[in-house]
């Protein structure tokens, strides 16, 4: 009989939250970048800019790469926080629906709601209204890129713990 330490536990916990994450992450803003080109022809640095404005204001804008990876930097720190909260969720989430794509239905409709109408209104960025019709394909962003491979890398992780 093979017993796994719990060292090598923790190490599987940690190594799916960081693989989780780092897709999710890069899920989303590669979305995000392409949404944003779609519409504007700009290209990912005004994305990274963006989100280093909620930290630094107005001025990363005006900023040089350092607000790029400013921007980039946050932007994964977003995910990974994301990503470790669903996992500490998951055992309780699990028992209400064990179906990965409700689950990744519902946590993307929960991080987009939280973020657009909870902390990204709290940072200096400067943003209009929301206009919830023009805000589904990001929230369809947040659900597929974010929720689902978060929902199916947990999924994964717990379901070899039993």
């Amino acid at each position: 009989m093979i017993t796994t330490s719990p060292a090598k536990k923790s190490g599987t916990l940690t190594s799916s939250i960081i693989l989780a994450g780092l897709i999710a992450g890069t899920l989303d803003i590669t979305a995000a970048c392409i949404q944003f080109y779609i519409m504007t022809e700009r290209g990912p640095e005004t994305i990274f800019r963006y989100i280093a404005s909620a930290v630094v204001g107005k001025d990363a804008f005006s900023g040089g790469m350092g607000m790029i990876l400013l921007g980039f930097f946050l932007h994964y720190l977003i995910a990974f926080i994301w990503t470790i909260l669903f996992f500490l969720l998951y055992p309780r989430i699990r028992s209400i629906s064990g179906n990965i794509i409700v689950n990744a239905f519902v946590y993307g409709l929960i991080v987009w709601s939280l973020m657009n109408l909870v902390i990204v209104p709290l940072t200096r960025i400067n943003r209009a209204p929301i206009d919830f019709v023009k805000a589904i394909p990001g929230i369809l962003i947040i659900i597929f890129c974010v929720g689902l491979p978060i929902s199916i890398v947990a999924e994964r992780y717990f379901r070899t713990r039993k």
